[in-house]
């Protein structure tokens, strides 16, 4: 407790201390602040013999500035005034200050005169302004800078913001409208006003009445000052002002002038859906509770049941209502209502009945009274359709009675009107005629043609010919109403389609045309065809011709036929000759003529001249190919050649016998064995029949054509990449032939430097194989001399593989490891073609062998087997080595025999239990027992051997078996039961003697221990208390504490705080150790207990 009050002591004294040297300072600072310098130094160099005056130190004043100008934010050009006030200013010089950097007198904007600062504002002279004060006549004494004021220039004029009170774009005449100018930097402002750019009003807001003259643009500005300063001008806003607008009034339903119970509607339209609509009718305002008409929706009024009451002048104002504005009244409109509905009257024209289908007749149904009428028109009672005027285009289905009713709106329908009658006829067709027999004629030829109706005669006739009206002229010419045409010259003008049609009087009536006539004129006259039949050019004696004459166009001909220009007696168009003779050679024409009253005459055809010959004629034949032998298959032709005259029809013959061929030449075009034979032939004409003479025989002998036979060279037709092939193609040994190799049905081609033919293509070879040669390979022969070509031979398949053969080495049994004994084959499999021979490779090292190589007996050594194929004699073909496949041999595992029987059960049994196990498996496995090599029938894992079973004490053997690898286990060694009586019996003796001496070391330990007593002189100790009560322990102050063997090295470090609050009361005094043995007799001594498993360590 003594340092605290040291402490406080200490600071008592610190302070005291302070406040003596605070007191020290301000006393001497009072003394020298009293003394007047002047005096202070006057005083030094007075006499000593004066006394010295105390005086009191000189203060200069503190000046202020004073802001003479009314603000102190001002703008570019304006002007500010500063003045510095010190007391007695008259003997101070003053220095001005701008952000405590002395003013200068070169600068422009700033001029001082006395205490007086003049400053021309620009944004340089924004800042804090000071003065301070100089004495006149005291150079030393100067005053301290004044407090700053702050002087800002904004770097623009001001721009004022302009308001009004109302926003309405357009205003009108009666309103009002306030203006207010405002600016918001600064103060100190008056405002001027202008109305198109003249000045009109000082102030900050004005209220304007609102007339037409006030419409324009309204702006403002703002001044201050004594030369006053300007800001810029603010936004202009314009004043639009406009008479109140007038409503339209529309008659929303289509008519004026209605009936009772029709609806009326009108609308008022206002310039915008702010306007109230007010209506009125003969300018009183509809009251619509008294009207009864419906209350009306925004500018709408309606009347839905119209009455005469309703009739007047209806118009309407509008009013908006939120700016007290009305307008003055709308346009009007007149609403006449009539009580009764009026009688249409139905008109027609024309007003002829009956009518012809195809003409026009117009129906007219009127009402003369208000308007917006529809029409309903009715035929036979009818509606058939509606409109004022209809317009019908007859038909039969047409005729009958019409009338007509008005009607307008849903409510509004007149009466009917009186009825029409109206009937149509059907227009009859005109009957086109020839007069003359003939329409096809020729040029100066006359032509007649007629048109009639039969069913009045005031049709009047008009004609067309291609569409085009035919007009009349000397040629054509027509009767009086033209129901004839007359052509009396005809010239390839008038050629065309005639139709008629007939028109009734003045009237609109025109019949359809009537069927149409063909007038065909020919540019010239028809020329005459003379013929001959037959048209042999030379005939022979005995043989008939007839000539006839022919016109290919019109009709009603006569013909006239010439010999030498010597008329014939002929009739009709032909003129025929029974049988020729030389009489009848010459020259022969004809012509034609036709008409009764002038005839016409053709121009006289072509001559025809008509040759007579004497002798028979004899065929010649000739054939092609000019060969005694052909092939199978070959095209030979005979041709039979009569030189005289034409028409000849031929007869072939085959060995005599007449062959059904009939044409000069006679082709066999795939000859056969059947065709061989001895062929001639003769001529016949085809029309008279006349025979010629046989011509000369000709022999033909046909052989089948052989086919050539493909060969494999090589041994095998199906290769690998790199392999030769080589193929030939023969005809039986001649050498007549040339070939041709095809695969897949395509020609082949020596297109690449792999395949080369030999002599005539006869053989084909490939030195390296690829895939695009497999294929069905097949040949053909060609004859040299001829074309002549064999069938394909027959189809030989090569086959070519895209990669070398895959090579599979396999192993049986499939096997990863195999164990020693155990027998193995691999085989080296092909999956392609044949003719291989087999390598092995085993490690490395080749040797040959079969397709298969075994093994009889593997051994512990892990080998590698591949295997590779090859083919060919030359040039031998090898496949890529096969996988290798690694043989891995582990030593097949070996049974143990094992006994069983324990030497202590010798005593009991007199068998042998030997058990067979397999050392270090897991596995199951099955046992078979073998009794001098041969297999006891018994599969048990324990064998037991008695001297039954075994008298003669044999040797044993087992082996263990499983279904897994390996299947069967080596034989264990051999186990002999030999003298296994004299071994139980020695057993027993060794196991008695050591037994009964066992017992007899036993029984001599307890006498011992009974019967052993102490000596006399050994000395008895004394039995000490080794544990105290809690009482003496705390009357003892050295007496050890019972837990400390039970406390740790750190509780023993631990601080004496923790011992205090743990509330053991034990001294620091160091425990008493005993021997373990002294430990045991005082424990035994102090008759210690155990109460529920623990030890009690202390006596009650």
């Amino acid at each position: 407790m003594t340092q605290p009050s040291s402490t406080a002591s200490t600071c008592a004294t610190r302070w005291k201390m302070w406040l003596f040297k605070i007191l020290s300072v301000i006393c001497f600072t009072a003394v020298c602040a009293a003394q007047d310098p002047e005096d202070a130094v006057t005083s030094s160099f007075v006499d000593t013999t004066i006394p010295i005056e105390t005086t009191i130190p000189y203060e200069p004043p503190v000046p202020t500035v004073q802001r003479l100008s009314s603000w102190l934010d001002v703008f570019p050009s304006e002007k500010v005034e500063f003045g510095c006030n010190v007391n007695g200013s008259s003997d101070w010089t003053i220095t001005w200050y701008r952000d405590a950097e002395q003013l200068q007198d070169t600068d422009p904007n700033v001029s001082a005169s006395g205490s007086k600062l003049t400053i021309t504002a620009t944004t340089t002279t924004t800042g804090r302004y000071s003065c301070k004060g100089h004495h006149k006549t005291k150079l030393d004494v100067t005053t301290e800078n004044s407090a700053p004021v702050q002087l800002t220039v904004y770097a623009n004029p001001p721009k004022p913001t302009l308001t009004r009170s109302s926003k309405f774009n357009t205003m009108f005449p009666g309103e009002s409208v306030t203006f207010t100018c405002k600016v918001n930097v600064s103060s100190g402002w008056s405002y001027l006003w202008y109305h198109n750019n003249t000045e009109i009003q000082t102030s900050d807001a004005f209220r304007v009445d609102i007339n037409h003259s006030k419409s324009g643009q309204y702006h403002c500005k703002a001044k201050r000052g004594k030369s006053p300063f300007f800001t810029e001008v603010s936004e202009a806003t314009t004043l639009q002002v406009s008479d109140t607008p007038k409503p339209f009034l529309k008659l929303l339903s289509p008519w004026m002038e209605v009936f009772e119970n029709e609806t009326v509607e009108f609308s008022c339209e206002a310039e915008s859906d702010d306007w109230t609509i007010t209506w009125y009718r003969n300018e009183k305002e509809v009251q619509f509770e008294v009207d009864l008409i419906e209350e009306p929706m925004d500018s709408y009024l309606n009347i839905t049941s119209v009455t005469q009451a309703y009739q007047g002048r209806y118009s309407c104002k509008a009013e908006l209502e939120s700016r007290k504005v009305r307008s003055e009244f709308s346009n009007t409109t007149d609403l006449r209502v009539y009580g009764n509905t009026p009688k249409p009257t139905a008109s027609k024209g024309p007003t002829l009945n009956p009518m012809y289908v195809g003409e026009t007749v117009n129906f007219t149904c009127k009402v003369t009274v208000s308007s917006g009428w529809e029409y309903q028109w009715y035929r036979n009672g009818v509606q058939t359709t509606t409109g004022e005027t209809i317009s019908i285009p007859l038909s039969l289905s047409n005729q009958g009675k019409y009338w007509c009713m008005a009607y307008r709106g849903d409510t509004t329908q007149t009466e009917f009107s009186d009825e029409i009658q109206q009937d149509v006829l059907e227009i009859p067709v005109p009957t086109l005629k020839r007069i003359t027999p003939w329409l096809d004629v020729f040029p100066t030829e006359g032509v007649k043609l007629s048109c009639g109706m039969n069913d009045s005669s005031d049709w009047i006739y008009k004609w067309s010919k291609d569409g085009n009206e035919v007009q009349a002229d000397k040629s054509p010419s027509f009767d009086l109403k033209g129901a004839t045409l007359s052509i009396s010259s005809a010239s390839a003008a008038h050629t065309g389609h005639y139709t008629c049609k007939g028109q009734l009087g003045q009237r609109s009536v025109s019949s359809r045309f009537s069927s149409t006539l063909n007038l065909t004129v020919y540019d010239k006259k028809p020329t005459v065809l003379l013929q001959q039949d037959p048209e042999y050019n030379v005939m022979f004696p005995g043989e008939s011709v007839s000539f006839s004459c022919h016109i290919d166009v019109s009709t009603g001909w006569e013909y006239l036929f010439y010999q030498n220009r010597k008329p014939l007696n002929a009739s009709g168009n032909k003129y025929p000759i029974s049988s020729v003779d030389i009489t009848h050679l010459g020259s022969y024409t004809c012509e034609a003529k036709r008409g009764s009253g002038q005839n016409y005459f053709t121009i006289i055809s072509q001559a025809i001249g008509l040759k007579v010959e004497g002798n028979k004629p004899k065929p010649s034949m000739t054939q092609q190919p000019d060969v005694d032998k052909v092939y199978t298959g070959e095209s030979v032709s005979f041709e039979c050649t009569v030189e005289a005259s034409t028409g000849w029809v031929y007869h072939w013959f085959k060995d005599g016998t007449p062959l059904p061929i009939k044409n000069r030449t006679f082709s066999i075009n795939d000859a056969n064995l059947s065709n061989s034979g001895s062929y001639s032939c003769m001529a016949t004409r085809d029309k008279t029949k006349y025979n010629t003479q046989h011509s000369e025989r000709r022999s033909l002998r046909v052989s089948e054509i052989p086919v050539p036979s493909l060969k494999p060279i090589t041994q095998w037709q199906d290769v690998f990449p790199t392999e030769g092939v080589k193929l030939s193609c023969g005809m039986d040994g001649s050498s007549d032939w040339k070939y041709t190799w095809f695969r897949n049905g395509q020609l082949v081609r020596k297109e690449d430097e792999v395949l080369y033919f030999g002599s005539d293509a006869a053989t084909l070879s490939i030195s390296s194989a690829s895939a695009s040669q497999r294929g069905q390979y097949s040949c053909s022969a060609q004859l040299k001399s001829r074309s002549v070509s064999s069938n394909s031979s027959s189809e030989t398949t090569l086959e070519v593989y895209d990669t070398k053969p895959r090579v599979t080495l396999m192993q049986n049994p499939k096997h990863n490891v195999m164990h020693t004994g155990d027998a193995v084959t691999f085989s080296c499999h092909v999956n392609v073609s044949s003719g291989w021979e087999y390598w092995w490779l085993k490690d490395g090292r080749s040797f040959t062998s079969k397709y298969n190589h075994t093994i009889s007996s593997v051994v512990t050594t892990n080998t590698s087997y591949q295997c590779q194929v090859r083919r060919g004699t030359n040039t031998a073909f090898r496949s890529d080595l096969s996988q290798a496949v690694g043989l891995e041999v582990k030593e097949r595992p070996t049974a143990n025999i094992i006994l069983l029987t324990g030497w202590s059960e010798v005593f009991s049994t007199d068998s042998l239990v030997l058990q067979c196990e397999m050392p270090k498996s897991q596995d199951i496995w099955n046992y078979t027992w073998f009794k001098e090599r041969r297999p006891i029938n018994l599969i048990s894992e324990k064998h037991t051997v008695t001297p039954q079973n075994n008298p003669e004490q044999s040797l044993y053997t087992c082996q263990g078996t499983r279904s897994g690898r390996p299947t069967y286990s080596k034989f264990s060694e051999s186990f002999t039961t030999k003298n296994l009586l004299l071994k139980r019996r020695v057993l027993l003796s060794i196991s008695g003697l050591i037994f009964f001496g066992i017992i007899a070391v036993l029984l001599g330990c307890i006498v011992l221990r009974v019967f052993r007593k102490p000596d006399d002189g050994d000395e008895k100790l004394e039995e000490t208390e080794l544990f105290l009560t809690m009482a003496q322990l705390k009357e003892r102050d050295d007496a050890p504490c019972p837990m400390v063997q039970y406390i740790t090295d750190a509780e023993l470090n631990s601080s004496p705080k923790e011992g205090e609050e743990n509330g053991t009361a034990c001294s620091e005094t160091p425990l008493p150790i005993t021997s373990h043995e002294d430990q045991a007799v005082t424990i035994e001594s102090s008759g210690t207990t155990e109460s529920n498993g623990g030890l009690v360590s202390f006596k009650q």
